[in-house]
């Protein structure tokens, strides 16, 4: 099953009637490009879930020694600065950004791109998008990211100002100094 993208660039939905569209809809996963596409994300199968359950975990094993941020799942939107309002399947926010959060904004879509984000190409996911997911974070303030790709198994490494870095399985995936002592061993 493809994720099914609607044209609404001369619609103008604004943010608090996407964010009613999500609530109404709260069956689907719903996402909007920065371009103004509302984007129906399909569930993912058991491998997908299961290896996006262990980023998680992962990260948040981290999180929780280090306590520097917060970590999300992908049922989080974050309404990014840029445009769009996005789900990373996993995404850690640096703990003096979140709190500048007001409770209100924490509470609803936070209005913040993540720092740190990982998105994990499912069996049905065509690689174009997500690269093109990943650009949006860059381009609205993410400071670390990774596109894992079982299926061609490599990993995408995406940085401010640097070209997007390519590795093949197996390899070692490091936090840098956005996330000073995290590692991430692909294939997991």
């Amino acid at each position: 099953m493809l994720p099914v993208v609607l044209n609404l660039a001369t619609v103008n939905l604004t943010n608090e009637q996407f964010y009613r569209l999500c609530q109404v809809n709260r069956d689907l996963q719903l996402e909007r490009t920065a371009r103004g596409e509302l984007v129906i994300v399909p569930p993912v199968g058991g491998r997908s879930g299961n290896r996006e359950a262990d980023l998680i975990t992962e990260l948040n094993i981290w999180n929780r020694q280090s306590r520097q941020g917060k970590v999300f799942s992908s049922s989080t939107v974050f309404k990014l600065p840029n445009g769009g309002d996005r789900s990373p399947d996993a995404a850690w926010v640096r703990l003096d950004h979140w709190e500048n959060l007001t409770p209100e904004e924490q509470e609803g879509f936070p209005p913040i791109c993540p720092d740190f984000v990982i998105e994990l190409r499912s069996r049905t996911d065509s690689l174009q998008p997500l690269q093109e997911k990943m650009q949006e974070y860059l381009n609205s303030g993410l400071r670390l990211g990774w596109l894992i790709n079982p299926q061609n198994e490599q990993a995408e490494i995406y940085r401010p100002d640097r070209a997007v870095e390519v590795v093949g399985f197996p390899v070692i995936l490091s936090g840098e100094n956005v996330l000073p002592g995290f590692i991430l061993n692909l294939p997991f």
